[in-house]
C-alpha cells in the first residue's frame, strides 16, 4: 500500500494527467457535448475545414446507402490510389487505403490483391456501423490517400504516420509523432503496436519513442533512431493545431496531422478524448502544462484580453519548448 503511495505521488509531482482527471477536468469541463458530433463525424469536421480554409484531404465522394453503392466506379474513376474510411470510425478500424492497381484488381498498401466487390463490401460493412463509435449506421468516405514526406522513409514501416497535438482552449500543450510498424498493420495507432514520439513544440525535433508502453529509441522494424528527426513545417503544423479551437469550438481536442510530400501538412480528423500515452512519448505530465495555460487565461480574463492564433503560438513554445 505504501508502495502504491509513493507511486502515485511521484506521478503527482511529475504532473501526469490520469483519465479521470482528463475526463472530469477537461473533457467534460470544455467539451460541449452538443459540439461533439463536429468531431466524431469525419465528414462534418472536413467540410467545416474547408470552409475555414484549412488544408484537408480531397474528399473524391460520400456513400451513405447501399444503393448509392453502385457510384463507388464514378467516385473513384481512373485513379489508382485512394482511402476508403468509416465517417465515425476509431482507432484506424475500417480503413481501407487502396496504392494501386494491378490486372483489373486494387493493391493496398501491404501489397495485398482485392477486387471491386470486395471494396463494395468493406464499404457496405461500414455503412451497417460495424466500426462506428456505438455501432450506429455510418457513412464512408473515400478521400485523397495521403503520401508521407520522405523524411519518413527511414522510421515508419508502410502506412503514414501521423502528428498528434493536444490543444487547450486554442494552445498548444504536447505533440507526438505516432509511427506505423509491422505489429500496427501500417496504422498510426499506438494500441496496435504504432510507435509514439514525443516533439518538442517549440522546433519540431523529435525527442524519445515509446512501444507499447516502454521506452525505445529505435524503429523496431527499421532500426534507424527515431530521435532528433526535424519535422518540416513544424510551425504550419502548430498553426493548424491551434486554428482547430475556432473551428470546432471544443476546449480540449487532439488534432491529428499528417505531412504530405506535396501538400503539405493536413488536418486528418479530431479527437474529443484524445489518450493519455503521448505524456510517456514526452516523458512529461500533461498537468503540469494545462494548468499553465489555465492560469494564463485566467490573467487575460482579468485584464478583458483574448490572443489570436500566432499569439497563443509564440506562447506555447516560449513556455513548453525544451529549451524553455
Amino acid at each position: 500500500m505504501i508502495g502504491l503511495w509513493r507511486t502515485w505521488k511521484a506521478l503527482e509531482a511529475k504532473g501526469i494527467m490520469g483519465i479521470n482527471r482528463r475526463n472530469a477536468d477537461y473533457v467534460l469541463k470544455y467539451n460541449r457535448r452538443s459540439l461533439y458530433p463536429i468531431v466524431d463525424d469525419k465528414i462534418i469536421t472536413k467540410q467545416r475545414a474547408i470552409d475555414a480554409g484549412i488544408q484537408v484531404p480531397e474528399l473524391y465522394g460520400i456513400i451513405e446507402t447501399e444503393k448509392q453503392i453502385e457510384r463507388l466506379h464514378e467516385i473513384v474513376g481512373g485513379r489508382s490510389d485512394f482511402v476508403v474510411k468509416p465517417a465515425q470510425g476509431a482507432g484506424g478500424d475500417g480503413i481501407l487505403v487502396i496504392a494501386d492497381r494491378f490486372e483489373g484488381r486494387y493493391k493496398t498498401v501491404s501489397g495485398k490483391l482485392v477486387s471491386h466487390d470486395d471494396i463494395e463490401h468493406q464499404i457496405s460493412s461500414i455503412l451497417t456501423g460495424l466500426y462506428s463509435l456505438g455501432g450506429h449506421r455510418d457513412r464512408a468516405l473515400i478521400e485523397y490517400r495521403v503520401t508521407p514526406d520522405p523524411i519518413f522513409k527511414s522510421i515508419s514501416y508502410e502506412g503514414v504516420p501521423d502528428i498528434r497535438i493536444i490543444v487547450l482552449m486554442g494552445y498548444p500543450v504536447m505533440a507526438m509523432l505516432r509511427l506505423p510498424t509491422r505489429q500496427s498493420h501500417g496504422k498510426a495507432n499506438l494500441h496496435q503496436g504504432a510507435i509514439g514520439v514525443g516533439v518538442d513544440l517549440a522546433s519540431g525535433l523529435t525527442l524519445q519513442g515509446s512501444w507499447l508502453n516502454d521506452k525505445i529509441s529505435k524503429h523496431p522494424d527499421t532500426g534507424n533512431p527515431v530521435a532528433d528527426v526535424q519535422l518540416p513545417d513544424w510551425a504550419g503544423f502548430m498553426h493548424l493545431a491551434a486554428s482547430c479551437y475556432e473551428l470546432c469550438g471544443l476546449g480540449y481536442i487532439g488534432v491529428d496531422m499528417v505531412l504530405d510530400q506535396e501538400r503539405g501538412p493536413l488536418i486528418l480528423e479530431l479527437n474529443a478524448r484524445p489518450g493519455l500515452n503521448i505524456q510517456i512519448a514526452n516523458d512529461c505530465g500533461l498537468t503540469l502544462r494545462t494548468h499553465a495555460v489555465e492560469a494564463h487565461l485566467g490573467t487575460l480574463s482579468q485584464r478583458g484580453l483574448t490572443e489570436d492564433v500566432p499569439t497563443r503560438v509564440a506562447f506555447a513554445q516560449g513556455l513548453f519548448g525544451r529549451q524553455a
